[in-house]
């Protein structure tokens, strides 16, 4: 397959801080407050002007007043491969998308893009609010080139998709995030793009809705074109996708295969050593401080499949507290609940006294297939959540001596059973 899309050394440089208001009068009126030491008059309404940005390190104020959202990014896209681009907020995606849609121009580097680009990548997008549901649809496709005719024969199939039929003649300023959304995208999806670029704006609809979008990408990227795929939608991503883009900071780390960038988003977000001290910034919620889970410890380096496995929580309870429930929960790289572990299955009452405690778990037969798993815990005291995190770690499962099936695809767990011949008469 040849190359569609060539993206070459790419950065885009931001200014921070401080932009002009569009009038001489208000700069000057700006400038005047500032030497006389008062707020600036046109900041947006709850802004304030705090320059305590501070360097990775956190030790001093960050000297720079220019930011890179992207830096030196290279990836080449094939026709007909569909690319799931994921990382955290602020990574950069979004900058790249409209860099590729030709919204935005990189600061260095160059882009090269072979055919044409429909680009869903913000509610609404290209949509004039006083048109209605039908003139916007003949605007779009005007911008994306096709001519009336062409948009006409395609007509019925978009208004279909959207299920909008009903709201088609009323102005697009009337209807609801998740009608534009539907809207859109059916106009993208259906007006033939060589390559069609979507964002995360897949997560306003519905879930019916977003079940019929990726089937529809499915589709597209069946017929020979080309998918490039924004979510945090980890499970749309591995159905979806061919390959995977991990962005971090504006840096990329270039194609890969999607189970490798999953694994590799998915260790971002949690940590991947054995004993890890538990932050305030992952905890679910606001339970209070009676009890706290501030450590988690695997005692073994290399969990494997078939083998036990000892893992430990360390808590600070501000007071005695009797009769709770520890659970630790394993999760797929998707998000998808694969084993929990509770404590009251083998011991129905635990306590915790005031001050530290140490709650160690053993699990005589390790039952998760080799891979890749976020480790989430809490606790519980009756059906109140006394803390509870949802990732605070990702642990890699080993392959074990008893783990020669596992390649069958049986699930994430295969647990011990035991298994008896029983003689009947003849």
């Amino acid at each position: 397959m040849s190359v569609v899309i060539s993206v070459e050394n790419v950065s885009k440089l931001y200014r921070l801080g401080e932009v002009g208001t569009g009038s001489l009068a208000h700069d000057v009126n700006r400038w005047w407050h500032r030497i006389r030491g008062k707020e600036d008059p046109y900041l947006q309404v709850g802004k304030v002007n705090d320059r305590t940005r501070k360097t990775e390190n956190e030790k001093q104020k960050a000297e720079s007043d220019w930011v890179y959202a992207l830096k030196d990014v290279n990836f080449e896209v094939r026709q007909g491969e569909v690319l799931g681009i994921i990382g955290r907020n602020g990574a950069g995606k979004s900058t790249l998308l409209k860099i590729l849609s030709r919204v935005t121009a990189p600061t260095t580097g160059s882009v090269k893009v072979k055919g044409r680009i429909a680009a869903l990548l913000e509610v609404g997008t290209g949509f004039h609010p006083e048109l209605t549901g039908r003139e916007n649809i003949f605007l779009n496709g005007a911008i994306l080139g096709m001519s009336k005719a062409e948009i006409r024969s395609k007509l019925d199939q978009i208004v279909d998709f959207s299920g909008c039929e009903a709201y088609l003649d009323t102005p697009v300023k009337r209807y609801s995030s998740g009608m534009q959304v539907r809207l859109a995208f059916a106009v993208a999806a259906h007006l033939e793009p060589e390559i069609l670029i979507v964002d995360e704006v897949l997560a306003v609809g519905d879930a019916e809705f977003q079940k019929k979008c990726i089937g529809r990408m499915s589709e597209v990227a069946g017929e020979g074109r080309t998918v490039l795929f924004v979510s945090h939608n980890l499970a749309a991503v591995r159905r979806l996708c061919t390959s995977g883009l991990t962005m971090r900071n504006g840096i990329a780390d270039g194609l890969q295969t999607v189970d490798f960038a999953l694994s590799t988003y998915a260790l971002e977000a949690g940590h991947s050593a054995w004993e890890v001290d538990v932050s305030d910034q992952g905890r679910l919620g606001n339970w209070g401080a009676d009890a706290r889970i501030q450590r988690i410890v695997s005692h073994t380096e290399c969990p494997a499949y078939g083998k036990p496995w000892v893992l430990e929580m360390a808590i600070h309870s501000r007071e005695d507290i009797v009769d709770v429930v520890l659970s630790f929960g394993f999760n797929s790289l998707e998000g998808s609940r694969v084993m929990t572990l509770d404590s009251d299955l083998t011991c129905p009452i635990l306590n915790l006294r005031a001050g530290w405690n140490e709650v160690r778990m053993t699990l005589p037969f390790n039952s998760l297939h080799p891979g890749p798993y976020s480790v989430g815990c809490s606790i519980w005291k009756g059906n109140l959540i006394l803390d509870a995190l949802a990732t605070t770690a990702v642990w890699e499962v080993h392959s074990g001596a008893r783990d020669s099936f596992s390649h069958r695809g049986f699930g994430a767990c295969r647990p011990l059973v035991e298994v008896s011949v029983i003689e009947t008469q003849k």
